[in-house]
């Protein structure tokens, strides 16, 4: 865990509890005990997850403000956590749900969740387009988060009815971010929001530039958004 923790250090100014460095530690064990037997990650190495899972995942700190108490934050696509659980250990006081269409990886989920005796996360096997028309979840949250889940136009579909008037996007992309964004700008000004900042990071062995999207939730979804499951992708808001 030392490049785990010097990283976080350098990068972000974090610091972690001898029990944050634990939980991390268990995180990786049980993630490449699992990946044996279930397709979680193609990153098995314990230095990559370090920086492809853990380290990507709390570069969201950068943008966030995780330190506000009850903070209502979702991830959408976790997989097998990322970014929602790493930054959940970081600060403890996020209110968080974590949406996952595959069963086995949430399966997982839950299990570190109970590993790790981790309090107030909720678990949704569904789909995102579900969640958007849901009374329960649409417009309900402060931040909505995303990591290599879909498109940017797509992604926009996803996230933007799920965010709260006045909360806020982030998406952790990859080097097409900026040509992803363009192409979305119809789609998020339709959705109701307004790019923000892309805030380019580079991390240590990972030959490409990574970017956050974080995009301002600033009117109202159209009740019509998100459409059914599959269509955002199949048909995503371009023009």
């Amino acid at each position: 865990m030392k490049t785990l923790i010097q990283l976080a250090a350098d990068l972000f100014n974090v610091q972690f509890t001898p029990q944050q460095v634990t939980a991390f530690l268990t995180y990786a064990e049980e993630l490449i005990a699992w990946n044996q037997h279930t397709n979680l990650t193609a990153i098995t190495d314990p230095e990559d997850i370090e920086i492809r899972h853990f380290i990507d995942s709390l570069s969201c700190v950068l943008v966030l403000k995780p330190r506000q108490a009850g903070l209502k934050v979702i991830d959408i696509g976790t997989g097998a956590g990322f970014p929602g659980l790493p930054l959940k250990i970081l600060y403890p006081s996020l209110n968080l749900s974590l949406v996952e269409a595959t069963r086995k990886k949430l399966d997982f989920v839950q299990h570190m969740i109970d590993r790790l005796d981790i309090k107030g996360v909720s678990l949704h096997h569904n789909r995102a387009e579900e969640l958007g028309q849901s009374a329960e979840h649409r417009e309900k949250y402060d931040w909505v988060l995303a990591r290599a889940v879909a498109g940017m136009p797509t992604l926009a579909e996803y996230m933007l009815p799920l965010a709260k008037l006045g909360g806020r996007c982030l998406s952790q992309k990859g080097e097409n971010a900026p040509q992803e964004v363009v192409e979305a700008q119809n789609a998020i000004q339709i959705l109701g929001g307004k790019v923000v900042q892309l805030i380019p990071l580079e991390l240590p062995t990972v030959a490409e530039t990574r970017y956050l999207v974080d995009i301002a939730k600033v009117a109202s979804t159209p009740p019509q958004y998100p459409r059914r499951p599959g269509i955002p992708s199949k048909r995503p808001i371009i023009s």
